[in-house]
């Protein structure tokens, strides 16, 4: 095993895994992150950054350059169901430096993120590196993990946040999760007519179809069991 003094060992550099690594870096510990891909990009997931997320970079000092990047605002939204319309969500006067969700890309927010914990001197980003298995010492406690190329990773705590599917949640013979909501999404754009905008958040068709709007186009998707 490599002989590194790491507090946090974080397998996935999804929104969950990156915001931990950042936050673990802010508060002075040595962590490191895995994401077993070579870059971020994946569209339509996690597009929406939440008031209380906003609120840990405005505390961190770092939301003013987080909204330099692309976005659009979500301070109130109805839902449209069954021929009626519904106000759903008001954030205008939460106790936050944000008052809306932010709409963005998630690869734009996990770059700005990586761009962001690169610059505590304890902290390190694995891409295109694989967590497979973990490792225990004597006291059958887990101490890191293994990679896909045989690399093994020492750390005083790991966190699993490789995703509902996780790897490492199974390989700790844990039960299975019963986490999130009992539905997929098939998601898809549609293009913005000219003029067209407003409702930020729209559901018809009983809750199988919805549509947010962003700057120049619909993220539409097809709710499904």
């Amino acid at each position: 095993m490599m002989d590194i003094n790491r507090d946090i060992l974080i397998v996935g550099g999804g929104a969950a895994g990156m915001m931990a690594g950042l936050l673990f870096a802010h508060g002075g510990l040595n962590v490191a992150v895995l994401e077993k891909h070579a870059d971020f990009l994946q569209d339509f997931t996690d597009d929406t950054v939440h008031p209380s997320t906003l609120e840990l970079f405005h505390q961190m000092g770092m939301l003013d350059d987080l909204l330099q990047l692309p976005h659009s605002r979500l301070d109130q939204a109805s839902i449209h169901i069954a021929g009626c319309q519904m106000k759903a969500l008001d954030f205008r006067n939460l106790p936050t430096a944000a008052h809306y969700i932010a709409m963005m890309l998630q690869w734009d927010l996990l770059n700005f993120m990586a761009t962001k914990a690169k610059r505590y001197a304890r902290f390190d980003l694995h891409m295109e590196t694989e967590a497979v298995d973990l490792l225990y010492n004597n006291a059958e406690r887990v101490c890191g993990v293994e990679t896909m190329i045989g690399q093994r990773l020492d750390a005083k705590l790991v966190i699993a946040s490789d995703g509902r599917r996780s790897v490492l949640r199974g390989k700790a013979e844990l039960p299975p999760q019963n986490i999130g909501a009992p539905m997929d999404v098939f998601w898809f754009r549609i293009d913005k007519p000219e003029g067209y905008g407003g409702d930020v958040f729209e559901t018809v068709q009983a809750g199988r179809f919805m549509m947010i709007d962003h700057q120049d186009y619909y993220q539409s998707a097809y709710v499904f069991n």
